[in-house]
């Protein structure tokens, strides 16, 4: 059994290097969709839990890798935004920054990251891709994937993100046959980041759980 890793909208790779730091007893692979750099896509078919940080969840349930055998969801969502009943983000936020990306991506770009908590630079971007994935967001709807997914989910939230309403946060996941939920308590949108212990730990506590 691995782990496989795979971003959100913004960042690469990278994103996951203290989170992987505290799981040294495991195999991993991480995914790049290749916003900043060459994309990275799973090779083998091992065994694997996947480990998806915010849009990267969405990416998932798309298109699960072959011997996915649960995952857990780090400040992730199955849909983005809201609307009717179902809580989310208004997609006019969405809206407003398709329609600046299109003029001045970089300075989009860096707005978002820093709503998330991340002012660290980034190098040239795949505009295209980052486009793409930006019209997803808005979009795309993966609840009914959730509730034909027969692994079990763990949605780990964080209780003070910037970036997911409460109940956009609560309501994630709701249809999946199988989900936990854990919330850190002083944590925000980048929790593989800031608080990579209090990942790693919900983890190892899901693998467990799986036997």
């Amino acid at each position: 059994m691995i782990l496989r890793f795979l971003h959100g909208w913004g960042f690469d790779a990278g994103f996951w290097t203290k989170l992987i730091a505290e799981l040294r007893e495991w195999g991993s692979e991480c995914d790049d969709r290749g916003y900043f750099g060459p994309p990275h896509s799973f090779e083998t078919q091992a065994p694997c839990i996947l480990v998806a940080h915010s849009f990267g969840a969405m990416r998932a349930l798309a298109a699960p890798p072959t011997g996915c055998k649960g995952m857990v969801a780090i400040n992730g969502f199955d849909r983005f935004t809201g609307s009717g009943d179902k809580p989310g983000v208004s997609p006019r936020v969405v809206d407003r920054m398709i329609a600046r990306f299109a003029s001045d991506p970089a300075a989009v770009l860096a707005d978002f990251r820093h709503r998330c908590g991340d002012d660290t630079p980034f190098g040239p971007a795949d505009i295209e891709r980052l486009s793409e994935d930006l019209v997803a967001l808005r979009d795309d709807d993966r609840s009914a994937a959730v509730a034909a997914w027969p692994m079990p989910i763990l949605s780990v939230q964080g209780a003070h993100d910037p970036l997911l309403p409460a109940p956009m946060r609560d309501a994630a996941f709701a249809a999946a046959p199988l989900l936990e939920r854990t919330t850190c308590p002083d944590g925000g949108h980048l929790l593989p980041v800031t608080h990579p212990l209090y990942c790693a730990r919900a983890i190892r506590a899901f693998a467990e759980h799986m036997g």
